[in-house]
């Protein structure tokens, strides 16, 4: 077996070395697409694809000068800040973006850190998503050991936070926090049994050993994140990246097929920047192992591809949403939850065709 086929095993490592990264991601294209797909398959259907939706609960004003992000208070981009949001409301939209087939529902604030009135919110938000039986996730900034201690106790499945690019490159895109701070609180998540959501966005003006230095760093944690997010740059006129040039669409679905290739068993999402891309290339990201989407209209406040549209690509793809897997007391609070619509329809429909006598005059 030759080096590169080694390193194409899909087996899970915590080791990997630039060197090796930039081996996998530069072989022929036919063959990292062969590889990435094999490693795919096995450990995931390669025709199902998890949904999530992904709402703004608290938009604008951050104090982070993320040079990507319109949500800078330090940049003019056109947004209005808005308070966050009541929890009613977003159970609301919870409630729609389930029947629509999410089956995970990310809430993400503007916020360097939350504030502890705040967080009290967001628990209570996490609860009652939850309850109507989707995955939940979250994404806050800044967390304490103690704050994600909270979010654990309250049953939140996901938190993200993405690294954004490599160390190296780190300082030309945030200066207002340091990678370590970004590293310091996913370990507070892992710490507290809190699935890890972590990735980057390609396509800011970084060379491709950044691409692998962001790779390396993500695939050396002490356990690889369970979903890994790959965004490709939306430019948003003014902020500091907005007039970068435009991403070459091989350079991307590079990076998702050797993501894959070296954390195998994460599912990784292909993310924001999919409102740019063709059907082609989605469905060749999806080749690459891709195996995760955003599903609506929106990413917090960039555009996204419609679920209809989605649902019409799945079709011709003759890709599935996967399913989500739920313990015995979700099951039995689902078969209660239809138990009783099913007796409130019966109650209705007798109702209606009940004749009162002592109504005809």
């Amino acid at each position: 077996m030759s080096n590169l086929e080694k390193l194409n095993s899909g087996k899970v490592r915590n080791d990997w070395t630039v060197a090796e990264i930039e081996a996998v991601y530069n072989q022929p294209f036919n063959d990292l697409m062969f590889a990435a797909q094999s490693v795919h398959r096995q450990h995931f259907n390669p025709n199902e694809v998890q949904t999530s939706t992904l709402l703004s609960i608290k938009t604008g004003a951050c104090p982070e000068d993320c040079a990507y992000c319109p949500q800078s208070g330090h940049y003019n981009t056109g947004l209005s800040k808005e308070k966050l949001m009541a929890v009613q409301e977003v159970v609301e939209k919870a409630k729609q973006a389930k029947k629509t087939g999410a089956t995970r529902f990310c809430m993400g604030a503007a916020w360097r850190s939350p504030r502890d009135k705040d967080l009290d919110v967001v628990l209570e938000m996490v609860r009652q998503v939850k309850d109507l039986g989707l995955e939940t996730c979250v994404t806050l900034g800044m967390l304490t050991d103690e704050q994600a201690g909270k979010l654990a106790e309250a049953g939140l499945d996901y938190y993200n936070h993405n690294l954004d690019t490599s160390p190296e490159y780190y300082e030309q895109i945030i200066t207002t926090r340091s990678y370590d701070n970004r590293l310091d609180t996913l370990q507070n998540v892992r710490d507290a049994g809190i699935n890890v959501c972590s990735g980057g966005i390609i396509g800011m003006g970084e060379n491709t050993k950044d691409r692998y230095g962001l790779l390396k760093e993500l695939a050396n944690m002490p356990e690889h994140p369970q979903s890994v997010p790959i965004n490709m740059l939306v430019a948003v006129p003014g902020t500091p990246l907005g007039e970068v040039e435009k991403l070459d669409e091989f350079d991307f679905i590079r990076m998702i097929a050797t993501a894959r290739i070296i954390m195998p068993q994460s599912y990784v999402r292909l993310s924001a920047g999919r409102e740019d891309m063709n059907e082609q290339t989605q469905s060749l990201c999806f080749l690459a192992g891709a195996n995760s989407i955003f599903y609506g209209e929106k990413l917090l406040t960039t555009a996204n591809p419609e679920a209809e549209a989605d649902a019409i690509l799945f079709e011709r793809l003759g890709i599935n949403p996967e399913k989500r897997h739920h313990s015995e007391d979700e099951i039995a609070a689902e078969a209660a939850e239809f138990a009783a619509q099913a007796a409130e329809k019966a109650t209705a429909k007798g109702k209606a065709q009940f004749y009162d006598a002592t109504q005809v005059k």
